[in-house]
């Protein structure tokens, strides 16, 4: 098929629906002869002007359409037109059928047809209808040229039709560079694909999209993301028939900004305050660094690892210069990964120069932050040159060091490291994880000096113990202490065996109600007065009415007792408890019992009588003395938890030592919340 001259094909010439720029001009045309008779007369012409073809046709157009007044100059300028087939354009007052006068805008040339005779072509539209037209127009095209918005129109094609300056400015493309490209085209760095799926479905539905968000980058910043909202409106003809697609982007990178800015800081605080609740929650110094270390993972880093100076665990000075020593107390990783294993396994410790990025963190007590690692850094983070392959090898790409300083001394160090996340370490993040390493230090801080107090209350709660017992007469005894779990503190528990001038002994368990050095001191008091007590031969009750008496003098303190005092001539044992719980006594070849005593009052209370009960103790029998670190639980009744422990010693062991450890084995709490004295003595055949 042959196409017309520009391209077209006539297959694309279809025809226009009413309602066009032409049909709201109202065009009329006229066609005279050279002696200005109407030879032809549009249906435009009648519409506007009111005359008929029939009144209109044959006669002067002057005579039928001009004032007396404009005669003349219609016929000069008539003269002109056809004379010098020049055309002529203007404004110029007409008749009307009904006497009215018309301002029309006319445009006038000359016409020739096939023989050489010539015609005046007249082309007229109504002025003020053609002045609306020309200030809707000129609006239009100054509210899209100077309109802040970017504004362009595609194609069925989604190809560039037009582009407003705005739009020019915003992507970095002229006009001209836009035009019969697509968007992916024009904008590599956008999500092209996922536009123009929404471009597709509003040509499809005609449904506008308002608001669509677009985040991406443009020739105008190749180096700077960018936000914009985008709105899409299918642009139809008067006839329903689709024409292309309106585009209006405004751009929203600062807002966009603002509002990440916004969720992050909310995002931060969030972090903080679950930071406050989960960081701290026990006094126990490995957990709580655990905790630190589990907050920030993956929140900050992909690893994470926290290192307490050496001389500060251990109370020694702490050196300004040369290498640091530290001990890894946690290592946490948001996954499994060979960067565990190149940190410093927790409880080691470590040496680093003083090159190195975490010794100098401590030593200027400021974080220490490296976007972007290379192998020489790498090898300064590392404690070795095949940790640092490690590191390299997993894709270790950004690190942190933020310094744990409490009560003005820096005790370690938060240490971060980046594999998946594939982001640097920013100054907010540095921000963030400094919040945390301050909030947690304290919690640290407090953890190490309950640490320090607690050993040194332990130290002394040893040294008052009894290192080994003398042989009783008669006697064969073995006993056990153990401390709380570390993450509480030491009591007052003890035990003593005490032998008698008559050749007797004292047996003594007590328990000192608190903890901590003073309860270890106060406990420290009360076995020294024991054992004073023990050697001027007086009957149990007397015993702890004289050491209730001196325990009222450690105000506030109170404690449990008992004490018991074996006869091995008369083979009898003489008991007297204050506040205690029962002893068991085991009959040789007889089954297990609490003894029914006088509970008496806790020593402290003061001007309480105490009682004593005598009972047999002969060859192979068996007695139990316990503090309740043995029996309690927080979910068990203690009388079930005594039926525990007289039901486990209803199985008779080799030998004491045997019966020591399973007791402890069976029936202490797994969470070890309290000290545990045990004494147990058997009578020898």
């Amino acid at each position: 098929m042959r196409t017309c001259r520009g391209g077209a094909d006539p297959a694309d010439v279809r025809r226009s629906p009413e309602g066009g720029l032409v049909d709201v001009l109202g065009t009329a045309a006229m066609v005279l002869d050279t002696e200005g008779r109407i030879a032809l007369w549009s249906p435009q012409a009648e519409r506007l002007l009111g005359y008929t073809p029939q009144e209109a046709l044959g006669r002067y157009a002057a005579h039928v359409m001009v004032d007396e007044e404009h005669l003349d100059l219609v016929l000069r300028l008539f003269s002109e037109v056809m004379s010098s087939g020049e055309a002529w354009s203007g404004t110029f007052p007409v008749r009307c059928k009904d006497g009215s006068t018309r301002l029309l805008e006319f445009r006038n040339m000359r016409l020739q047809d096939d023989r050489g005779d010539f015609y005046a072509l007249g082309l007229a539209t109504d002025g003020a209808t053609l002045r609306q037209v020309e200030r809707d127009l000129a609006l239009s095209v100054r509210l899209v040229d100077q309109s802040p918005i970017g504004l362009a129109v595609l194609g069925k094609d989604l190809r560039y039709l037009a582009a407003n300056p705005a739009l020019e400015r915003m992507n970095g493309l002229s006009a001209a560079e836009h035009l019969g490209r697509r968007v992916g085209e024009t904008l590599p760095f956008l999500d092209a694909d996922a536009v123009e799926s929404a471009m597709r479905e509003v040509l499809r539905s005609g449904v506008p999209q308002v608001s669509h968000h677009v985040e991406g980058r443009t020739p105008a910043a190749p180096d700077t993301d960018r936000a914009w909202s985008m709105s899409l409106y299918r642009l139809d003809d008067s006839g329903g028939q689709v024409l292309g697609l309106a585009v209006s982007l405004i751009d929203v990178t600062d807002h966009h900004r603002a509002a990440a800015e916004a969720e992050r800081a909310r995002h931060h605080l969030a972090l903080v305050a679950d930071a406050s609740v989960r960081i701290g929650t026990t006094l126990d110094l490995e957990q709580t660094a655990r905790e630190l270390a589990e907050v920030t993972v993956p929140e900050l880093g992909d690893v994470a690892a926290v290192d307490v100076l050496d001389s500060v665990l251990n109370g020694r000075p702490r050196r300004t210069e040369g290498p640091a020593f530290f001990q890894a107390l946690a290592v946490v990783a948001a996954r499994p990964t060979p960067v565990v294993g190149a940190a410093d396994p927790p409880g080691r410790p470590a040496q680093y120069g003083a090159d190195r990025l975490i010794t100098l963190c401590v030593r200027t007590a400021k974080p220490v932050r490296e976007p972007f690692l290379d192998a020489e850094k790498l090898s300064r983070i590392a404690r070795d040159s095949e940790a640092a392959q490690v590191l390299a090898e997993a894709g270790a790409h950004s690190y942190l060091a933020v310094p744990l300083i409490a009560r003005g001394e820096v005790l370690g160090v938060l240490d971060l490291i980046r594999t998946d996340n594939p982001l640097p370490f920013t100054e907010n993040d540095e921000v963030l994880a400094c919040e945390l390493a301050a909030r947690a230090a304290v919690c640290i801080d407090n953890a190490r000096l309950f640490r320090q107090q607690r050993e040194t209350a332990l130290t002394l709660q040893r040294s008052m113990l009894p290192s080994n017992h003398h042989r009783p007469v008669g006697l064969d005894v073995a006993s056990r202490y153990r401390p709380a779990a570390a993450r509480y503190e030491v009591g007052g528990d003890w035990f003593d065996v005490i032998p008698l001038r008559e050749g007797g002994s004292a047996l003594v368990v007590g328990d000192v109600m608190g903890s901590g050095i003073n309860a270890a001191t106060t406990m420290g008091r009360l076995r020294t007065a024991t054992q004073t007590l023990s050697r001027i031969n007086l009957r149990p009750a007397e015993v702890l009415r004289h050491l209730d008496e001196i325990t009222a003098g450690l105000d506030p303190w109170f404690a449990t007792c008992v004490y018991a005092v074996y006869d091995p001539v008369l083979n009898t044992c003489r008991v007297s408890t204050a506040g205690h719980l029962p002893p068991v006594l085991i009959p040789a070849g007889g089954p297990p019992g609490l003894l029914d005593l006088p509970a008496g009052a806790p020593l402290g209370v003061g001007g309480v009588p105490f009682s004593d009960v005598t009972f047999d103790f002969g060859p192979g029998d068996r007695l139990v003395l316990y503090t309740d670190g043995l029996v309690e639980t927080r979910d068990q009744d203690i009388y079930a938890r005594l039926e525990a422990l007289r039901e486990l010693l209803r199985e008779p062991d080799p030998s004491l030592e045997e019966s020591c450890d399973r007791l402890l084995r069976k029936l202490r709490d797994p969470s070890h919340h309290d000290d545990v004295a045990l004494l147990m003595a058997q009578v020898r055949d």
